[in-house]
């Protein structure tokens, strides 16, 4: 008996999911060896623990995590020996039943260096902290800046020093800052640890100053060995500079355990939540949803009832301005508003339109009306982007897509309550930004392994640069046949290609982290907990919107 259409394309997409899954997984596995089975190995040797190891036994056991920054430094600093993330592990998670954020340097890639990748990934940790009012741990072993690459990370705004300017920031707001010391802290990043609240230092193994035994006997000829110079008896009987020693790590992390134990509640956003419930479907079945081939339309409502609690929904103006779905929805007991891309062939009062993520001037107007509902009433926002951009045509132009366009970024951008963000399959150009980009602070961003960002996609750019291409060798006089044609065509786009990857966007933190699609319920979860924290600093207001 033949399998009918709609189940083959089914399987054929469940299985071409769980084929990225089985490669974002294998990807992540050699991550996680940081800078490789042998540095682990030195490091067990000298006593001490590895960043994830010290976080495994810091964070509750049988808790949800999430990894901010996996694979920032994926593919880059080759000619350096590589930055698997970026040399510092940033994990979301539970400390004695408190949410937090940890920031580990793992020693294991160039003794925790500091690469410009690694400056960014760290201010993004005290980003997510400073928008949230989330307690930060910081696990410090770090041997300071790469000196390689010292005038990409040291001077600007938003290089090494911007972090201590967000410690002294933080403290003043009385955001929790809780810094060990469990190796390696010099010169500038031996302020850290100190303007955090309280600080931690593990004996023998845990050394703070502002020059080393080497730099010191260079610089006044004074001989006096590191130990002596910044140890823990040093720093905790003789400067004062930090408030613990520990005689090793698992002391050191037992101890930030019972500090955040005795951290007292504060005022929350008031959020609403109810007790959660799963979707009536297996949360799997949203890996045969998004078809293999990303022209061909599914439903986004089909998409969304494997997500939402109950898989039920209320969907705002249903039958008005169908290019993006508008609905409100519970996620793991939460209350949320949900701003998605359709791509499904919907039936509407001008007949059967295909809507292939494209914003039209009536979608764009009804998800600018609702974010302003979402606001009003203090619900968070989840945008679900598949969108390719805005309706091109002089028809759209005279219509005033360019007005509506700006109306929906204009709602979005302004929005006081906590936006999230999972790239489900294209982000391109504008369509990027109207729908919550990184460029408009969602709170969290992820994308599944079946996203692309781009300004467009790579047959669409290769195209237009290939024509450029074309142009400029035959007014050099050279002959382009066909064939030669095709070779240009297929060059530009396999290069296109590996920037639309997800990895690519990871690697450069554009995104948060690669997600399996069935621990999107767990993310946003765990994102607007976290932003129950903090209510908003301020009334929602958007300023000029045309009408």
């Amino acid at each position: 008996m033949a399998i009918p259409k709609k189940e083959l394309e089914f399987n054929i997409n469940d299985d071409l999911m769980r084929l990225k899954i089985a490669e974002l997984e294998r990807k992540l596995n050699v991550v996680y060896e940081g800078g490789g089975k042998k540095r682990i190995e030195k490091l067990h040797e000298s006593g001490k623990l590895t960043a994830r190891e010290r976080i495994d036994l810091l964070l509750d056991p049988n808790t949800d995590r999430f990894e901010v920054g996996a694979f920032v430094g994926d593919g880059m600093y080759e000619e350096h020996g590589g930055c698997p993330s970026g040399g510092v592990v940033v994990v979301i998670g539970y400390v004695s039943g408190k949410q937090c954020i940890v920031v580990a340097n793992d020693a294991t890639v160039k003794a925790g260096a500091w690469f410009p990748i690694t400056a960014k990934k760290n201010l993004r940790a005290q980003e997510i902290s400073m928008e949230n009012n989330l307690p930060i741990i910081y696990l410090v072993d770090s041997a300071g800046v790469y000196l390689p690459m010292q005038d990409e990370i040291f001077p600007d705004k938003e290089h090494f020093g911007r972090i201590f300017r967000n410690n002294a920031i933080m403290s003043s707001r009385g955001i929790v800052q809780i810094a060990a010391v469990m190796g390696s802290c010099v010169a500038g990043g031996a302020y850290l640890p100190i303007m955090s609240d309280e600080s931690l230092i593990v004996n023998k193994t845990g050394t703070i100053f502002l020059a080393g035994s080497y730099l010191v006997k260079a610089a006044i000829g004074e001989t006096i060995d590191n130990e002596t110079l910044g140890g823990s008896v040093t720093h905790t009987e003789v400067s004062g500079v930090c408030d613990y020693k520990s005689e090793n790590d698992q002391e050191c992390l037992k101890t930030i355990r019972s500090l955040m134990d005795k951290i007292g509640h504060t005022e929350t956003a008031g959020f609403d939540r109810k007790e959660s419930s799963l979707p009536k479907f297996d949360l799997k079945k949203v890996y045969g949803i998004l078809p293999s081939d990303r022209a061909k339309p599914y439903s986004m409502h089909e998409l969304i009832e494997c997500i939402v609690d109950n898989s039920e929904h209320t969907e705002y103006k249903a039958d008005y301005g169908k290019s993006i779905v508008c609905t409100y929805a519970r996620i793991d007991g939460w209350s949320v508003g949900i701003v998605a891309n359709q791509r499904d062939i919907v039936k509407s009062g001008k007949g059967e339109m295909q809507f292939g993520g494209v914003i039209y001037s009536d979608s764009a107007d009804k998800a600018a009306r609702f974010i302003m509902n979402c606001n009003q009433r203090n619900i968070p926002l989840v945008f679900l982007q598949d969108v390719t951009g805005f309706m091109v045509g002089s028809k759209s132009e005279h219509g005033g897509i360019i007005k509506d366009g700006a109306k929906l970024v204009n709602a979005m951008a302004n929005s006081v309550v906590p936006k999230f963000t999972i790239v489900v399959g294209n982000s391109y150009g504008a369509g990027n930004y109207a729908m919550c980009g990184k460029a408009y602070d969602p709170r969290l961003i992820v994308g599944w392994p079946t996203a692309e960002i781009a300004v467009m996609s790579g047959s669409a750019a290769a195209k237009v640069l290939l024509q450029i291409e074309v142009a400029s060798l035959k007014a050099k006089g050279e002959e382009i046949t066909p064939e030669r044609e095709a070779e240009l065509f297929n060059h530009i786009k396999d290069k296109y290609d590996k920037q639309t990857s997800p990895y690519y966007a990871a690697s450069r933190l554009w995104i948060d982290a690669i997600i399996n699609p069935i621990d999107t319920r767990k993310v946003i979860s765990m994102g607007i907990e976290m932003a129950n924290l903090k209510k908003a600093e301020k009334a929602y207001n958007v300023g000029v919107i045309q009408c």
